[in-house]
């Protein structure tokens, strides 16, 4: 027998007038990407912003003082509670009271000589408060960067960031400035002692490994050359990373260097681990995590935001990392087998929306959740939003994986009407247009699918 629809999905919030369809263009549908234009996406995150806002009526959610850095205005951001309760709208004394008090319990927990990462996570599941750089540190701590006891931190950033330089300087560098720098010393003496005896100078000898015509694996020249069309990519990609910000780009020198401190981070991390190297996509990934580490009001933290983000850039990806592996993509641990997961997750919490989207309209999940998945919903909604989602995302102390599954479950569940009432076309293009939704119920639905097993709720 078919499982009926649970009462909490029959709440007055569904029989709102769903939102038109979001005209934003389709990026990493598929394992191929397009070209993304400037005024499309400025277009999609307005249109994202007023939809957002109008959901969100029985909540007014707190002002966040925007970072001074960034010249652009985020949208507000609300806190994650249950949006199925009745609470009437608040003042806006009484929000920005919530937030200051929030702030305060963050703030408690971030003095302590040693933290609780037990309770840290219960309140960063919740939301992060904006202000006085908290979302920087917290996320530090989530993913592992920073130690628990904050006697070790100073020691910890210090080696951590002189670690980073020295990857740049080993990792960047042209290869004709470091077979100078090898042969400076060796030369140098050779040099002087020649000069002095006949006045003529010497030619230094070139190895057939530093020599850039030059094919041989250790060559230095032609891993130079294999590595230029990764970073011709990178550069290409980093271009077009959110181009509604100024942040990331405008024409000032600061949206510039932004662009090259990705740049860099991508490049070191291609180099450092060859098995995976670059993958498009990654960009996207990397960017919130600079955003935030650059706008700490910490500025010693914002003068090492490259390092910072780096380190924690990898922690993150190591979660994910076989989702960017395409020898993995048909494995138990690709990106096919997690998809698998997410169409099994649907299955279990609502088999008649499964049913209608992979038996009668045949709507192949990989058509959509191929991007939610490797890019981590940073596609789906505007970057404000993505934040919020990221804060219950690094919070859990399993792993990210599990929750992003949850809330692309949620994600499915929350349009299952316009989904069972549409066919292939209208709900392939649904999907990969995600409409504006209330992130804070989009966030308690996916709670509600880890607290109450399948066979409770229905």
């Amino acid at each position: 027998m078919m499982k009926r629809v649970p009462d909490w999905l029959n709440s007055s919030i569904w029989s709102s007038t769903p939102p038109p369809d979001n005209d934003r263009l389709n990026r990493y549908a598929s394992k191929s990407t397009s070209t993304i234009a400037a005024t499309a996406e400025t277009t999609s995150s307005t249109s994202k912003s007023t939809a957002t806002s109008a959901v969100e009526s029985a909540i007014e959610p707190p002002v966040p003082v925007p970072p001074p850095i960034v010249v652009i205005q985020e949208p507000p951001k609300p806190e994650i509670r249950d949006p199925l309760s009745n609470n009437e709208n608040g003042s806006s004394a009484s929000s920005s009271a919530e937030e200051i008090s929030r702030q305060a319990q963050f703030l408690q927990e971030l003095s302590k000589k040693v933290i609780n990462m037990g309770e840290l996570r219960r309140l960063s599941s919740q939301g992060i408060p904006d202000g006085a750089g908290i979302r920087s540190t917290v996320w530090k701590l989530l993913l592992g960067y920073l130690p628990i006891d904050r006697g070790l931190w100073s020691s910890e950033l210090a080696k951590k960031r002189s670690q980073y330089k020295q990857f740049k300087e080993e990792l960047l560098m042209n290869p004709s400035e470091i077979t100078r720098r090898l042969d400076q010393p060796v030369s140098f003496e050779n040099e002087k002692s020649k000069s002095d005896c006949s006045g003529l100078l010497s030619r230094l000898e070139i190895t057939h490994g530093e020599h850039p015509l030059s094919l041989g694996e250790t060559s230095i020249w032609n891993q130079f050359f294999q590595d230029t069309e990764i970073i011709e990519q990178i550069d290409r990609d980093v271009k077009r990373t959110h181009p509604d910000m100024n942040f990331f780009s405008a024409d000032a020198q600061f949206a510039k260097s932004n662009q090259e401190a990705l740049k860099n981070i991508l490049i070191v991390f291609a180099k450092l681990n060859p098995g995976i190297r670059y993958v498009q996509g990654m960009n996207e990934i990397l960017a919130p995590l600079f955003y935030i580490f650059k706008n700490d009001p910490n500025e010693d933290y914002t003068a090492f935001a490259e390092a910072d983000t780096f380190f924690c850039f990898v922690e993150l990806l190591s979660g994910f990392r076989d989702h960017f592996c395409q020898q993995l993509d048909n494995s138990v641990v690709g990106i096919r087998s997690t998809i698998t997961k997410l169409s099994l997750l649907l299955k279990e919490h609502d088999e008649e929306l499964w049913r209608h989207l992979e038996v009668t309209t045949k709507v192949n999940p990989q058509f959509y959740a191929f991007r939610w998945i490797t890019l981590l919903l940073t596609q789906e909604f505007n970057f404000a939003d993505s934040l919020l989602i990221w804060d219950t995302l690094l919070s859990d102390p399993e792993g990210p994986q599990e929750t992003l599954l949850r809330i692309c479950c949620a994600m499915l569940i929350i349009v299952r009407r316009r989904l069972l009432a549409g066919d292939f076309t209208s709900n392939l293009k649904l999907l990969q247009n995600y409409p504006p939704t209330n992130i804070s119920h989009l966030l308690y639905v996916a709670n509600k699918l880890r607290t109450q097993p399948a066979h409770q709720i229905f």
